[in-house]
C-alpha cells in the first residue's frame, strides 16, 4: 500500500534511479498523476510537463473504457471488448469527438496551447498514478512515440498484470513497481487516493 500519490512517487523515483534510468523530459497524465510526476522529475533532473488522452467509455458504464482519444486527434480503440459488449458504431464516433475536444481543452488549460512539450530527441518518461485497462497510457504513449522521442519509458507506481504487458509494445520499457494478481483498481492500493484538482495538479508543473 502507498500512503498516498507523494510517497508512491518517491517510491517510484528510487526505483528508476536505481535502473539508472535518465530522462530529459518527465510527462504526467493529469490530473492524479502530477503528485506522482513531481518527485519522479525532481530525481531524475528532468523538466515535467503534461500528455494529455481522455477515456472513451461504454454506452451506459462511462467508466468502463473501450478506448482513448488523445489532444492531438489520435484514437485508440479495444475492438476485443467493443465487439464483445456490442458498442453501437454511433457512439463511438460520438464519444471519439467529444473526448478528443476534451483532451484538447484539457492540454490548453494546463499548457496554455494545444501544442506538446518539445519531444523529438529527447529521453521521456510517461508516469501515471496507476494502469487498470491501459486505455488512456496507451493513447499518451502513442502520441509522444509519433513525435520521435530518443527513448519512451512508461513508469507507474501500480498497474493490473495484463495492462503492464500490453502496454511494452507502446513503449521502450514499461516500470510498475507492483503488478498484483489482485488488481480490481488502481485505488485499493493507495491509504489515500482522493481525487486531484486541476489546480492542485498544476501547481505540481509550477515547483
Amino acid at each position: 500500500m502507498f500512503d498516498d500519490r507523494r510517497d508512491a512517487g518517491e517510491l517510484l523515483a528510487a526505483e528508476l534511479d536505481r535502473r539508472d534510468v535518465e530522462a530529459d523530459l518527465v510527462l504526467g497524465i493529469p490530473r492524479g498523476a502530477l503528485p506522482v510526476a513531481r518527485p519522479v522529475a525532481d530525481a531524475l533532473d528532468a523538466d515535467l510537463d503534461v500528455v494529455v488522452a481522455s477515456k472513451i467509455g461504454a454506452p451506459g458504464n462511462p467508466e468502463l473504457a473501450i478506448g482513448a482519444a488523445a489532444s492531438d486527434g489520435a484514437v485508440w480503440r479495444n475492438e476485443g471488448l467493443i465487439d464483445r459488449i456490442g458498442v453501437p458504431q454511433d457512439h463511438i464516433e460520438r464519444e471519439r469527438d467529444r473526448e478528443i475536444e476534451a483532451a484538447r481543452t484539457k492540454l490548453e488549460r494546463y499548457r496554455g496551447t494545444s501544442e506538446l512539450p518539445e519531444i523529438e530527441g529527447k529521453r521521456v518518461v510517461v508516469v501515471d498514478d496507476g494502469v487498470a485497462t491501459g486505455a488512456t497510457a496507451r493513447a499518451c504513449l502513442r502520441q509522444v512515440r509519433e513525435n520521435d522521442p530518443a527513448s519512451l519509458t512508461l513508469a507507474v507506481p501500480v498497474s493490473s498484470p495484463d495492462s503492464a504487458a500490453d502496454l511494452r509494445a507502446e513503449a521502450g520499457e514499461v516500470i510498475a513497481l507492483q503488478t498484483p494478481a489482485t488488481f480490481r483498481a488502481v485505488g485499493q492500493f493507495y491509504r489515500q487516493f482522493g481525487q486531484v484538482s486541476d489546480e492542485e495538479a498544476m501547481a505540481y508543473l509550477e515547483q
